[in-house]
């Protein structure tokens, strides 16, 4: 009796478990749409941007900003280089913010670096292994929003316009498509020409004109360029870790169900037992009842004979 009572407790424990990682998928579903409706709505605006700096570039040789590489092509920039990393808020995620910190651990050198973390996770991380991040510079990985990110650019911006930084990248997941996913470290900033236009390009005489200068309108660009890819980069890790989650919850639910019907079929095998020994006790006492009449009978018989 014990042993059905404890099945069907396991039975009971398994169903709940079930129901909660079923709710968690839909969640988990309904929130990549939103996120992914929102980055398309925003879209437009920069690849706006994007185009401007191309023009830029295909119209001017060379442009003196403190957001571009220098003239002699030099890459190994003096002071400290940022990282941006994104993690999550939460667990249960799968692989998710694994695969983030092993791309963040590939990039670590001897160079002088800052670390800027993006979500609970990574913190936590740093915290465990002693790594020093930025503690000002907290922000939450969950429902991107412009407004958020803006404040995540201009933190990261004004850093670098203060010469305390020389490089800017970032470490997000990239969507590749609704099942692929993939870590990966991005340079924002300084720019390089070939970054925004291929060697055909860059030989094109063209054209245009920029009022003041063409380094003014780059420069006045930046800050909303490096927020409207970050955003984007957001939102994607944001997708990825649902897809993540998604994929986690849908491997759950399948093990439940496993183990569901292993539970079912052990408590079947314990109820037919339990039936069966209940069957076999019936039996034994009727068999003993009837020993016991026909014990009486015989006693009976041979007390009248004896008369």
């Amino acid at each position: 009796m014990s042993d059905i009572r404890e099945i069907k407790s396991r039975m009971k424990s398994v169903s709940d478990t079930a129901k909660i990682t079923k709710a968690m998928y839909m969640i988990s579903s309904s929130k990549m749409r939103k996120a992914r409706a929102e980055l398309e709505r925003t879209r437009p605006h920069f690849d706006a941007l994007n185009s401007e700096i191309k023009r830029i570039f295909r119209s001017k040789s060379h442009i003196d900003s403190p957001y571009m590489y220098p003239a002699d092509g030099s890459h190994d920039l003096p002071g400290a280089y940022a990282y941006i990393v994104v993690t999550s808020d939460k667990g249960l995620a799968g692989f998710y913010n694994h695969a983030v910190i092993k791309e963040f651990e590939s990039q670590m050198t001897d160079h002088e670096s800052r670390y800027f973390m993006v979500g609970d996770y990574g913190c936590k991380y740093c915290d465990a292994l002693g790594i020093e991040y930025d503690g000002e510079f907290r922000f939450s990985a969950d429902n991107p929003t412009m407004r958020r990110t803006r404040r995540m650019a201009d933190y990261i911006l004004d850093e670098y316009d203060a010469g305390r930084i020389s490089k800017i990248f970032l470490i997000y997941t990239d969507l590749e498509n609704n099942i692929s996913q993939k870590a990966r470290t991005v340079r924002l900033l300084p720019f390089h020409r070939k970054d925004f236009t291929d060697e055909a390009a860059m030989n094109d005489n063209v054209s245009f004109d920029f009022y003041p200068s063409a380094e003014s309108v780059l420069d006045s660009i930046v800050r909303s360029y490096v927020a409207e890819y970050l955003y984007s980069a957001l939102v994607d890790s944001y997708c990825c870790e649902q897809s993540a989650r998604m994929n986690a919850m849908d491997e759950a639910d399948q093990n439940a169900n496993e183990l569901m019907a292993e539970l079912r079929l052990e408590y079947n095998h314990a109820r037919q037992g339990k039936i069966t020994r209940e069957i076999t006790e019936i039996s034994a006492g009727a068999r003993a009842l009837k020993k016991k009449k026909t014990a009486e009978t015989v006693a009976k018989g041979a007390y009248t004979n004896g008369r």
